[in-house]
């Protein structure tokens, strides 16, 4: 088995792929962390939509992959970015997501937190507009059933003057939240709607009032997403927090460090990049599990060089990586995304993604995946 992948120069050069994948099978339930994988979503590759219309779903196979993420014992982050939150699936798109998925974990018994936010708002909003939106979201979630992530809202970064602005209205919702919740503060990397949240665009500042967000009320805050790809930052608020307030990883780029911890506490995780990741992720934790920390890392550290390269600048762009390789892999029949995103990236970063994906051994038929990849090339102009 070889392959013909393209270098720079418009050269070809043969790679020999793996001939066997990972050995990993589903076992016992994590005990030593939290661990959440965000999902992706399956577009329907024979709607005739455009990018700009309501996302059309394969829902079938949408909720077959949250199965495979709970089958290894990974809950799952619903409705998150990584299911193209604001970039390509909208509200109503979203909360059909969030119900659906939410029957599917009570049926199969699989942990589930999903996403609350306003993008139900589609133009400048005041203060009140952005509490109700997001009130309205927080109901739905919470009907579910499932954990509640009060995501980063756009339309707050754009309507709020000042650090009292998001003292407010975080307050007034976790006040009302039947259940504690998870914060999640994604960085302008991700978005960049989102430069200056928590009301500075010193992270220092914002830092500041994140924690005091969780110092009023800390009996209704789980834990805290940090997104922000600045580790010393991330263990720095990790220190601080109040006491039997979590912190879940959402650092794509230095993750099995950030997870294994230090003398002084350790992250759980909320992360996109554990939807490709799923099954060796899994296999992982169980080694730490056992107290094994250099096992865990001998596993997981091999994966950075793919999560820098999948979440490389534009880092919001990652979701188009994350979809190629769930089709390699063989959880979807195609390369199609909602919005049209799987224009948003180069056939050099296929490539790249592809190999370093097989060499890591996370297709489960490296035949499958090779045979996709040369169609996929084949589509570039590429014959083998």
């Amino acid at each position: 088995m070889t392959i013909r992948l393209p270098l720079p120069d418009g050269s070809l050069r043969t790679y020999e792929p793996r001939t066997e994948p990972l050995a990993v099978t589903p076992g016992t339930p994590f005990t030593s962390r939290t661990v959440f994988s965000a999902a992706h979503v399956v577009a329907d590759p024979f709607a005739d939509t455009s990018p700009d219309a309501p996302a059309a779903v394969d829902w079938d196979a949408t909720l077959a992959f949250r199965r495979h993420l709970w089958s290894h014992g990974l809950g799952v982050a619903e409705a998150m970015d990584t299911a193209q939150r604001g970039m390509g699936l909208d509200w109503a798109g979203a909360a059909e997501l969030i119900r659906r998925s939410g029957a599917e974990a009570k049926a199969v018994g699989g942990r589930i937190a999903c996403g609350v936010g306003t993008d139900q708002l589609t133009g400048p909003a005041t203060l009140a507009e952005v509490r109700a939106a997001y009130e309205e979201q927080l109901a739905l979630v919470e009907e579910t059933g499932a954990q509640a992530i009060l995501m980063a809202s756009r339309a707050l970064a754009a309507a709020a003057s000042g650090p009292e602005d998001y003292l407010d209205v975080y307050g007034h919702l976790l006040r009302q939240a039947s259940e504690p919740v998870v914060l999640h503060w994604l960085g302008p990397m991700f978005d960049p709607a989102l430069e200056g949240y928590w009301g500075s665009s010193d992270l220092d500042a914002a830092t500041g009032t994140f924690l005091e967000v969780i110092a009023a009320h800390p009996d209704k805050v789980d834990g805290i997403k940090v997104s922000l790809l600045e580790a010393r930052r991330e263990i720095d608020i990790r220190r601080r927090l109040p006491g039997g307030v979590r912190c879940y990883t959402g650092d794509d780029f230095n993750y099995p460090e950030l997870i294994a911890g230090d003398e002084q506490g350790f992250s759980h995780a909320l992360l996109g990049i554990f939807d490709p990741l799923g099954p060796l992720a899994a296999q992982a934790v169980r080694v730490l599990d056992t107290g094994d920390t250099a096992g865990f890392r001998g596993l997981l550290d091999p994966t950075v060089e793919l999560s820098r390269h999948l979440f490389q600048a534009p880092t919001r762009f990652y979701k188009t990586g994350v979809v190629l390789l769930a089709w390699l892999a063989g959880h979807q029949s195609h390369f199609t995304m909602v919005g049209g995103l799987q224009s948003a990236r180069s056939l050099p970063h296929f490539t790249r993604a592809y190999e370093l994906a097989d060499g890591l051994g996370l297709f489960p038929d490296p035949k499958l995946a090779e045979d996709r990849m040369k169609t996929l090339l084949a589509l570039y102009g590429v014959n083998q």
